[in-house]
């Protein structure tokens, strides 16, 4: 689990058939000291979580595909809480 900003959304006209349906956040993960940590990443949301909102996510890929219901989804990253 990490911490990140939530720098935007994506939208793709062609994407896996696992993804229908799902929003995709255009993440930065952030350090303990809130500096940025790597490169943004894609993340799966489905709690409603916007731009500039500090979320919790999680690169737990097989509990990303047991959330989505299909066992070969590319997905790796999902929002699993917006901080306070």
């Amino acid at each position: 689990m990490q911490i990140a900003n939530v720098v935007g959304h994506a939208i793709a006209t062609v994407k896996h058939p696992s993804m229908t349906g799902w929003r995709l956040l255009v993440v930065q993960p952030l350090t303990t000291d809130g500096k940025a940590d790597g490169e943004p990443q894609l993340a799966v949301d489905a709690l409603g979580a916007g731009t500039g909102h500090r979320v919790l996510i999680c690169n737990d890929g097989a509990g990303t595909r047991q959330m989505i219901g299909h066992k070969n989804s590319p997905v790796r990253w999902f929002v699993i809480g917006i901080c306070d």
